[in-house]
């Protein structure tokens, strides 16, 4: 079996495939701190309990100390599994039509795969995480580039820190747009306002692509509280990034 580990700089999220099928899945918290070892408790912890037997592992990591410790811990605790890391010299089938191909982020690259090789091309992506990253694939499966805005759980956080009155609320879409209450308020704002800028991106991007995309697919953590209010998300894949790694995995052995 193959384990896939994409390392976000809030969570971290894990699954097992067999051949194509996701058998198991796992989202924790990423702890930057975490050395090797107490990784490969948590690992084990996780994957022994479900009996997994690992044949290979693809880690993609936006945090470079934490990607490094779970590498190590890979070598250590599953020798015998085939590991590909993202980065230089991994054959992603990826072209990179940006300015700096090294400012690309390894989970970037794995959506831009996956998204290309699931719905086609040209597409974009829309990964609801820390931060939101709105990303662009043409017809080929080149990565053109894309926009990033802050991540719900920042802007509330934000307003929580820098506003007295305002309180850190439940990420759960309100009863009407008009809030009643100030947790409403602040709930419609983040709802219904990430909704309205994801659109009007969406909207400038395939203007400026002078095409439709064939898809405009929803992933992340949080794309499950906002997607469904996004009136250009035309599909919902929450493990994209996953299944991105899972493909050039295979593309390395």
């Amino acid at each position: 079996m193959l384990l896939c580990v994409d390392i976000g700089n809030t969570n971290t999220v894990l699954a097992v495939f067999e051949d194509d099928k996701l058998v198991h899945s796992w989202r924790i918290r990423t702890d930057p701190h975490a050395t090797a070892d107490e990784l490969g408790l948590t690992f084990r912890a996780l994957l022994d309990g479900d009996g997994v037997d690992l044949t290979g592992i693809a880690l993609s990591s936006t945090v470079p100390q934490q990607g490094a410790e779970v590498a190590k811990m890979a070598k250590r605790y599953y020798p015998d599994a085939k590991l590909v890391t993202m980065g230089p010299g991994v054959k992603s089938g990826v072209r990179l039509l940006i300015d700096n191909p090294r400012e690309a982020g390894p989970d970037r690259i794995a959506n831009t795969h996956a998204a290309f090789h699931l719905f086609g091309g040209p597409c974009i992506t829309v990964d609801f995480g820390t931060s939101t990253n709105i990303d662009v694939i043409s017809e080929h499966g080149d990565f053109l580039g894309g926009a990033f805005a802050p991540g719900i759980e920042i802007s509330i956080d934000a307003l929580a820190s820098r506003a007295a009155n305002l309180l850190k609320i439940p990420l759960v879409k309100p009863r009407s747009v008009i809030g009643k209450n100030t947790v409403e308020c602040l709930q419609s704002g983040m709802v219904y306002g990430t909704a309205a800028q994801v659109d009007g991106l969406v909207r400038r991007i395939t203007a400026e692509l002078g095409a439709e995309p064939t898809a405009v697919v929803a992933t992340g953590g949080l794309a499950s509280v906002v997607a469904e209010q996004c009136e250009t998300i035309t599909n919902f894949e929450p493990n994209l990034t996953l299944h991105g790694l899972r493909m050039i995995w295979h593309r390395n052995v």
